[in-house]
């Protein structure tokens, strides 16, 4: 169903590219049912094949939430506004069932220097039953946690579909196969205005994002609260997630047009 380009070819992409188009699991487990409110973004390109673009997270019965590189893209292969689809099975494959909907461009997004407003929307036909959305943070959660010192040594969840990685080597080789919802744990390393950066090394025990992940949410610690979207990383995805965070007044104005906000 869903035609899965080389991940060296994946690779070369985002190399080139100014957004990277997807950060996957690395050093994590497989998801099963733990985060049933996250799923995976498919497109259905002019040539008629379904492609993975992004994983994402409903955040209201009929929003789905993800990057806004990711959506550009849509936009920039040509791709319908209607031709896009969400699925919340573990598994993507030919029995996956799709909930399409409408992608959403974010009018900000690239436009400023600091700021990348790297978060867009998919409005789903119909709402989704039976899947407790995810909760998005209050307006400057991170920046307080950081101010009553709560953020040194403060574990994130990161889920997503895409590139696996359990090999501590680096280079393409130490990359695999997507497609399959994973999670990983991480902490804490540097807080700023626009950007949470995670630790996914994983001899310091933390697991992180990588090739098809973004979009994808960073939950605080064992809650529901997204606090942070997959963005972009080291090219081996090894090191460093660097997430865009929802709590920001940007993220906030643009999300409020679709949802009711803490």
């Amino acid at each position: 169903m869903y035609r899965r380009p080389s991940v060296l070819a994946v690779v070369v992409v985002i190399m080139l590219t100014v957004a990277p188009m997807a950060q996957a699991i690395t050093f994590g487990e497989q998801d099963g049912n733990g985060h049933p409110n996250v799923g995976a973004m498919i497109v259905q390109e002019p040539d008629g094949v379904k492609y993975f673009y992004c994983s994402g997270t409903l955040i209201a019965p009929d929003v789905f939430l993800t990057a806004a590189h990711c959506t550009a893209a849509a936009a920039a292969y040509g791709v319908d506004p209607h031709d896009v689809y969400v699925t919340f099975d573990p598994v993507l494959d030919e029995t996956a069932t799709l909930h399409r909907g409408t992608y959403h461009l974010n009018p900000n997004y690239g436009r400023a220097m600091y700021d990348a407003n790297d978060v867009a929307v998919i409005i789903l036909d119909e709402p989704i039953t039976g899947i407790t959305p995810a909760l998005l943070p209050p307006a400057g959660l991170l920046t307080d946690m950081k101010k009553a010192k709560e953020l040194k040594g403060q574990q994130f969840v990161a889920v997503g579909y895409g590139t696996l990685r359990d090999d501590k080597s680096g280079g393409p080789h130490a990359l695999d196969g997507f497609g399959e919802r994973y999670f990983a744990e991480q902490t804490f390393l540097t807080l700023k205005p626009y950007w949470l950066q995670i630790s996914m090394n994983p001899s310091t025990g933390s697991g992180g994002t990588c090739y098809g992940d973004s979009g994808g949410p960073h939950f605080l610690g064992d809650t529901d609260i997204i606090v942070s979207l997959t963005v972009t990383g080291d090219t081996w995805c090894r090191a460093t997630d660097v997430t865009y965070r929802l709590d920001t007044d940007s993220a906030r104005l643009y999300l409020g047009q679709f949802v009711d906000l803490p």
